[in-house]
């Protein structure tokens, strides 16, 4: 990765950190839908960075947000766990290796079918993690599913929104 590419990686993710903790903090829809926009960070580093460097990232951005949402390590475990599972989602859902042809796993560079296929799943496992964490104990199995499912569509439309309204587009993608 070049100096710019890392600046702009740095850029985006700050800014959907900023983005998170001033807009998503207290947004849950129908009670059931939250959104995890700071993700999006996570889904679009290219896939040339090593899970362990990601792990690491993906720990302090959790980090981060459990501080100021003062969660105890719900978002540090799930992030980790999405950092650490990114890489063999990649290897087990594109078995031939038709991610390689692009660097970074974008919508607009891998196309929505793709996008769909890598991110949808990815983030139901943080969304799962996530809501493992918070209601451990309380016997609640139909609530942690059902606000894993909502919380993992509502972020996968949030990150298809975000890339669209900001992001380069190449022509013919939606």
């Amino acid at each position: 990765m070049t100096s710019r590419n890392i600046i702009s990686y740095s850029f985006l993710i700050l800014t959907l950190v900023v983005v998170q903790l001033l807009f998503l903090k207290n947004l849950a829809v129908f009670g059931q839908a939250f959104g995890f926009l700071y993700l999006l960070g996570l889904l679009v580093l290219p896939r040339t960075l090593r899970t362990i460097p990601l792990m690491v990232l993906a720990f302090f951005l959790g980090l981060c947000i459990d501080v100021f949402f003062q969660t105890l390590g719900m978002h540090t475990s799930a992030a980790t766990c999405f950092a650490f599972f990114k890489h063999i989602w990649l290897k087990i859902s594109s078995p031939s290796g038709s991610y390689e042809e692009s660097e970074e796993l974008s919508l607009s560079q891998i196309g929505f079918v793709r996008y769909v296929s890598f991110a949808l799943p990815l983030l139901f496992l943080h969304s799962l993690v996530f809501f493992v964490a918070d209601h451990w104990g309380t016997g609640t199995f139909i609530s942690v599913v059902s606000k894993s499912f909502f919380s993992s569509v509502f972020t996968f439309f949030l990150t298809i929104l975000v890339q669209l309204l900001f992001f380069k587009r190449k022509r013919g993608i939606l």
